[in-house]
């Protein structure tokens, strides 16, 4: 009969906090997670900033002035670095024209020191613009850690004045913070995961990040998270993984039934001793956001990792021992780390 005897509780009790680091691409542009980093605790919940545009719309204008190869930048606000800054507007910025009377697309960026900086593109051998980054005809690559806010497209070397048409933002063209969304996942999928990028904690794009920095590579994400320090929860059994239960539903139509399949999370928990049943640690977590880790057996390898809402029912029996029924309410299921 296998036993969990040699069983041990840990819950997180205190947290380091590292603030705003630079996270590192899986490889896929799509996931991405901090060195060596397993867990990322829930209370104080992280945050991801990745770089991009915050706040403003149609950031870049004609000239107001209406000057030759110009055009005005108004005020926004920007994700940099972790840090939201607000950038003030700056007019008559300058736009590089083909050398010849072929297709030129510029990109206008804000540069990691937090200055508008223009990135000229190369020329085209036509008058036909191209869609791939770095191509001649196509939009630069703009260095690693700036943002682009939008395009200027030209077809003629002669002076004059940029047209509203030639100026391309919004969408594509304009780096946003959130868009694709990212999602954090704090504790990983476990080693059950389909793939590595997604075993630890990490953020999850709703979709791949464009390649549009120098190297083929997408923008930079940073995240301020904390460390969970855990602390043995002492005189602990019974633990309860949150798992997921299936269920099938069945509704009759005339000539057959529909089946529909739905899924559940159900609580983790565990009982607990107390001492006084007062300022014992595990009654201070309740109503707070915790992570537990669970060793079935001290001696080997392998953990269950759970992090949610603590919850304790408690009981101060007249001859029998003080304790605490303890639920855990999952955000998701309990995952296992192999190692």
């Amino acid at each position: 009969m296998s036993k969990a005897k040699n069983g041990l509780l840990y819950m997180e009790d205190g947290s380091t906090p590292q603030g705003y680091v630079l996270m590192v691409d899986s490889g896929d542009r799509q996931h991405f997670g901090v060195a060596d980093v397993d867990i990322f605790s829930g209370d104080p919940e992280a945050v991801v900033r990745p770089n991009g545009v915050v706040t403003g719309l149609n950031l870049l204008s004609v000239a107001a002035g209406g000057g030759n190869d110009l055009i005005d930048v108004k005020a926004f606000t920007v994700w940099l670095a972790g840090v939201e800054t607000a950038v003030a507007a700056d007019a008559d910025v300058a736009v590089t024209r083909p050398a010849t009377d072929v297709a030129k697309i510029n990109s206008i960026t804000l540069d990691d020191a937090g200055d508008i900086v223009e990135v000229a593109g190369t020329d085209s051998l036509s008058s036909a613009f191209s869609a791939t980054r770095g191509a001649a005809g196509g939009p630069p690559f703009i260095p690693v850690g700036s943002i682009e806010l939008g395009q200027v497209r030209l077809t003629t070397t002669a002076a004059a004045p940029i047209a509203a048409a030639e100026i391309f933002q919004g969408g594509e063209y304009t780096e946003r913070a959130i868009s694709p969304t990212p999602e954090i996942d704090a504790t990983g999928r476990g080693d059950w995961a389909d793939d590595a990028a997604t075993a630890r904690a990490h953020v999850k794009f709703a979709s791949v990040l464009p390649a549009i920095h120098t190297g083929s590579v997408a923008k930079r994400v940073y995240l301020s998270y904390s460390d969970p320090i855990f602390g043995e929860v002492s005189r602990s059994a019974d633990f309860t993984p949150a798992e997921e239960s299936y269920s099938t539903s069945t509704s009759e139509h005339y000539g057959g039934a529909d089946n529909t399949e739905s899924t559940s999370l159900g609580q983790a928990g565990f009982t607990a001793k107390l001492l006084t049943g007062v300022d014992d640690a595990v009654v201070g977590a309740k109503g707070k956001i915790r992570t537990f880790k669970f060793l079935p057996d001290k001696n080997k390898a392998g953990a269950l990792i759970t992090q949610g809402r603590v919850a304790t029912a408690r009981t101060f029996a007249v001859a029998g021992q003080k304790q605490a029924s303890v639920s855990i309410a999952a955000t998701k299921a309990t995952v296992e780390y192999f190692a």
